[in-house]
């Protein structure tokens, strides 16, 4: 592939990212709104979210696996951007909360078919000296979709509550389909090209054989706490918000100021990490994140002093996730970065099933409150978990 191809690459690349990102932002608030228009409290809204990420723990190895045999992630990709397409029409339709957790199953499953590819995409199109920068940009354009996703949903669900918000939910649902649908052109571009570097037939390391390499422990458990604490934060600040008479709109400004201020970070984060080691960003990105999320989660905190709480949080949210990609990578073999790419998608949505159902009890017991001081611990014992492992890997 020449410099102007690989540009063009990803160039697109990005824009099916923004888009496909943006539906699934949008459709993600609405789970748990659409939800409680029907009747169901932390604990539904925990087991609803946790099925969001069931489905994933089956395909995302085989998936990574298949990239590294066949070099396809183009068209993992298309198949990726085409489920988050439809998922969010059968929310649209759902009746009932199983349909609604059955909706959530059919969108994180488009989510992480259309992550393995695309991470695959940039790792295999990617030298080792541009992988920080071009992961930067790709969870920049992550952070974008998460950004535009929950403006849209808080900007069509505008005041409603309760039994009121089945309606608009519906129309928003919709919303998200055709913001998913617009990313379809560039997936079916991608799926055509070529990236540089061809597949080595070769199989890659085994599961257990990458958890053994150094700092992988700790770079997929990282990777896990700042995820779920985003997953908790996205479908808990809803409930925290009818607590605190904080209207639909306003979570979702609060929400999009996160993913503004991650934005930030990962595009400055090859100036950041070329004045502070690996290691160091990702602890203080883990332990930062956490004190944020307590900040939110503190009693009488209100929508103003949460903004503030946010923007800094996104910011430290925003550093982790990039680097743990080129951590893993660095960890395996040429011909193993699909499959050790999918390993840490796979741990992530392990931690997606974990920490949501572990949630709706704290919450239910608690509060909704108690799902984000959840996060917090977390996010602590995984900043301590990259001090006590040497070395940039972690």
């Amino acid at each position: 592939m020449s410099p102007r191809s690989s540009r063009a690459a990803l160039a697109a690349l990005l824009a099916c990212t923004v888009f496909s990102q943006t539906g699934l932002n949008l459709a993600r608030p609405l789970i748990s709104y659409r939800a409680i228009a029907l009747g169901g409290d932390g604990f539904a809204i925990g087991l609803i979210t946790a099925a969001y990420a069931v489905l994933s723990l089956t395909v995302a190895l085989p998936l990574g696996r298949y990239t590294d045999r066949t070099g396809r992630t183009g068209a993992v990709l298309l198949a990726g951007a085409a489920l988050l397409a439809a998922a969010p029409v059968l929310l649209a339709l759902s009746t009932s909360l199983v349909l609604v957790g059955a909706a959530a199953a059919a969108l994180g499953f488009g989510h992480i078919v259309f992550m393995v590819g695309a991470q695959g995409y940039v790792a295999r199109a990617s030298g080792d000296s541009t992988l920080d920068r071009h992961f930067g940009l790709f969870t920049a354009a992550v952070a974008a979709g998460q950004m535009f996703g929950p403006l849209g949903s808080g900007l069509v669900l505008g005041g409603a509550t309760g039994p009121e918000l089945l309606r608009p939910a519906t129309t928003a649902a919709f919303v998200a389909a055709g913001c998913a649908a617009a990313a379809l052109p560039a997936a079916v571009w991608l799926s055509r090209a070529r990236t540089a570097a061809a597949p080595e037939r070769r199989d890659a390391p085994s599961a257990f054989t990458m958890i053994r390499s150094r700092g992988m422990v700790a770079g997929l458990f990282v990777s896990l706490a700042l995820l779920s604490a985003v997953d908790l934060l996205t479908a808990y600040l809803p409930l925290i918000a009818e607590e605190r008479a904080i209207p639909p709109s306003v979570v979702g400004l609060l929400l999009a100021l996160r993913s503004a201020a991650s934005i930030l970070s990962r595009l400055s984060l090859g100036a950041l990490a070329a004045r502070w080691s690996r290691r160091a960003l990702v602890t203080t990105s883990a332990a930062g994140a956490g004190l944020a999320l307590a900040v939110v989660a503190a009693p009488g905190t209100g929508a103003l002093v949460m903004g503030f709480a946010l923007v800094a949080g996104g910011f430290l949210l925003g550093i982790g996730q990039p680097l743990t990609m080129t951590a893993v990578v660095k960890s395996v073999p040429g011909h193993a970065r699909g499959a050790a790419l999918a390993l840490r998608l796979w741990a992530n949505r392990l931690g997606q099933v974990a920490m949501p159902s572990a949630a709706g009890l704290v919450a239910g017991a608690l509060g909704a409150t108690g799902a984000l001081w959840l996060a917090t611990g977390v996010l602590a014992a995984a900043a301590a978990s990259t001090r006590a492992t040497p070395g940039e890997q972690s």
